[in-house]
């Protein structure tokens, strides 16, 4: 057989196969719908990130940022528990979760230091610090680090500040950067403080 005639057997096996009366790849069942694994982490605020609990309050007094006032008075409130919030995020886009600490006081649990630690191979570095001697606590919102600051005044109680800064920082560059800040300032009248009667 010549190889002309091969190939036209070939050719009409092949379009025989293709005929009206079949499905073509339809044939063969529906297409598989396994999840796709990207080769790529997600960097996202969202991902989800090895957290390992840390001892916030060893990592607060070893800390060489952190003031030698602050570390004096971190101490238990009653028996073994400090006045010690943590949470465990994405801020800095790290392998690992990042910590935010925030220090308050056992009387009144007014924050007196906030904090961001970014996980360094097994080690946790400090990459923000904010101390008032009033207010101050940070948080977490949408992948952006948010530090709210209560403003107080001469004769204010702390149960009533006069006013609250609200300052929002973005990863970028290694670095925090800010990127909002507004400021609220609250009634006199709130917190029996009343405001003085009018002489009409």
């Amino acid at each position: 057989m010549s190889a002309t005639v091969v190939a036209v057997a070939a050719l009409g096996l092949l379009l025989s196969s293709c005929s009206t009366g079949g499905s073509g790849a339809r044939d063969e069942g529906p297409a598989r719908s396994e999840p796709v694994v990207s080769a790529s982490p997600s960097t996202s605020p969202s991902a989800s990130l090895p957290t390992k609990k840390i001892d916030a309050v060893r990592l607060v007094k070893n800390d060489p940022k952190v003031s030698p006032d602050i570390k004096r008075d971190l101490k238990p409130c009653t028996g073994d528990s400090y006045p010690v919030d943590v949470t465990y995020g994405n801020l800095t886009g790290g392998q690992s979760a990042d910590v935010v600490v925030n220090v308050q006081s056992c009387a009144d649990a007014v924050g007196i230091g906030s904090y961001v630690y970014r996980a360094e191979g097994d080690k946790y570095e400090n990459v923000f610090s904010a101390e008032e001697p009033a207010s101050v606590y940070a948080e977490i919102d949408r992948g952006d680090l948010v530090v709210t600051k209560q403003m107080y005044e001469t004769g204010d109680s702390v149960a009533y500040p006069s006013g609250e800064e609200v300052i929002t920082y973005h990863w970028s560059s290694n670095r925090f950067t800010e990127t909002e800040r507004t400021r609220s300032d609250f009634s006199n009248s709130v917190g029996g403080k009343p405001t003085a009667p009018s002489a009409d």
